[in-house]
């Protein structure tokens, strides 16, 4: 078990590139992680690591070894999937990252009812608008609504989820109505910002004859936040207009707190999908949380606000 609780420290350290990062995601010291892979090179005979002031980086020995590792770690995984396969309870953490609206409205009532009829996994729930690096964080699975692009990431898709642009009947009525998309240029716009960014794009889909042509514009405004519950407020306010997934403002639509801004131009759709590290085989506790969740996602958004999903 020491070996192999070893190979875990020294595939964390190759994955992170540094002792501390690697230490700080096993919750570890910087000290301890070193003595892990002492041992684990003292057994092997072999030096795994090069360490330098600025770098950390595995020796060639040490590359093919980290393959090797990986294999191994995956074959412990499946063996343990198969028992769960075969009837006994899936049992571990897994850790959850989800947006902050999403996280609340939806995952965080779900969390109790799977806890019930999985008693032996724990749920280790991080709500954030941020996209979180799913290695670096040790996040088990991740639950965005994002264009997502290639990776070696797996993906597993809920739905597509329809975006408009919103904004409060005041604002529209003192600032004016936007006709086209050129229009957004002189308005208040309300933007989901991340730390490090520099300008924000929105992407408008055009009707008619010209269906399927999309206009990307790069959108500045007075106010941002990195909360899309906040940008909401805001609209509501009438500080601006904000662009959201329907589902998260179908009930203000609904009461008239805010209004559907150039219904003819919409934003491209965004999809909601469940994203994890790649692997070839998914643990049997983030497998049984995977399927407990996506029928009942699907139909929560598709039975609360069916025009929000595509």
């Amino acid at each position: 078990m020491a070996l192999l609780e070893n190979m875990q420290v020294f595939v964390r350290v190759v994955d992170l590139g540094s002792l501390s990062a690697a230490g700080r995601n096993l919750r570890m010291s910087p000290a301890l992680v070193s003595h892990r892979i002492q041992q684990l090179e003292a057994h092997l005979g072999a030096r795994l690591l090069n360490r330098t002031t600025r770098q950390l980086q595995a020796t060639e020995t040490g590359q093919v070894f980290y393959q090797h590792c990986l294999e191994v770690l995956e074959a412990v995984e499946r063996a343990h999937s198969s028992i769960a396969a075969e009837g006994g309870a899936p049992s571990g953490s897994v850790r959850v990252t989800a947006p902050l609206g999403f996280g609340r409205r939806v995952l965080g009532p779900l969390v109790p009812e799977f806890r019930a009829a999985n008693p032996m996994v724990d749920v280790r729930l991080r709500l954030s608008d941020h996209l979180l690096d799913l290695l670096r964080e040790s996040v088990d699975m991740a639950i965005r609504m994002a264009t997502l692009k290639d990776s070696s990431f797996v993906v597993r898709k809920i739905a597509d989820l329809r975006r408009v642009l919103v904004a409060a009947p005041r604002y529209l009525e003192a600032r004016g109505r936007p006709k086209a998309p050129s229009d957004l240029l002189e308005h208040d716009c309300l933007l989901l910002r991340f730390p490090g960014t520099q300008q924000y794009r929105w992407t408008l889909t055009s009707p008619g004859k010209d269906e399927g042509k999309s206009t990307k514009l790069s959108i500045a405004g007075p106010m941002d936040a990195d909360d899309g519950d906040v940008l909401t407020r805001w609209a509501v306010d009438g500080h601006g207009i904000a662009l959201k997934p329907l589902w998260e403002v179908a009930e203000e639509v609904k009461s008239g707190a805010l209004e559907i801004v150039m219904p003819e131009h919409p934003p491209e759709p965004v999809q909601l999908a469940i994203v994890y590290p790649h692997r070839a085989l998914l643990p049997a506790k983030v497998q049984s949380l995977s399927d407990f969740l996506v029928p009942r996602v699907r139909t929560l958004l598709a039975a609360s606000h069916p025009d929000a999903v595509l």
